[in-house]
């Protein structure tokens, strides 16, 4: 799906989030981290990611524009507290209590681990599967893995291997 580009306002909307947020947490810490780079090309259904070695932020543009708000008060400050928790922490656990409380204590922002914003526009074709107590559906990326004998998935609830749905 090719994505319109992303209105100049909404980039300016994050770009004041991202420099208020970063400003909060250097006041709070006493400290100058530097301005992450925002990159708008996290696809899927996946709203936000921190890289830590290249120090910037990529963000779903799609996702962006279908909940901007949303996005700009949850998404922004929940990947900048992963960087700056990796900056003032080092490696630790991505939504551990050390990022809880970057969340909480320093941007003052719930310390939610997922959006919960509607995926219809970016969920992808599945695949079913099926396991001893449910149905599960596969990524296309997953399923050829399956397909190719370079992976198997288990039920995280009852553990059994999972087998296309015929």
């Amino acid at each position: 799906m090719k994505t319109s580009r992303l209105p100049i306002a909404i980039q300016q909307a994050v770009m004041r989030s991202l420099r208020e947020k970063l400003a909060l947490a250097n006041h709070k810490l006493d400290r100058h981290y530097p301005e992450p780079k925002l990159v708008y090309q996290q696809r899927g259904t996946t709203a936000g990611t921190a890289w830590l070695d290249s120090y910037e932020i990529r963000l779903n543009p799609v996702l962006l524009q279908e909940n901007q708000q949303a996005f700009i008060d949850e998404v922004v400050p929940h990947e900048l507290a992963h960087l700056l928790t990796w900056k003032h922490f080092g490696r630790v656990a991505p939504h551990g209590k050390e990022w809880k409380w970057m969340m909480e204590s320093v941007l003052c922002v719930p310390a939610r681990r997922t959006h919960q914003f509607g995926l219809e526009s970016v969920r992808r074709n599945t695949f079913p599967y099926r396991c001893q107590c449910q149905q599960h559906q596969l990524t296309v990326r997953r399923h050829n893995r399956v397909v190719r004998g370079e992976a198997t998935y288990r039920c995280v609830h009852c553990g059994e291997l999972l087998v296309a749905d015929a």
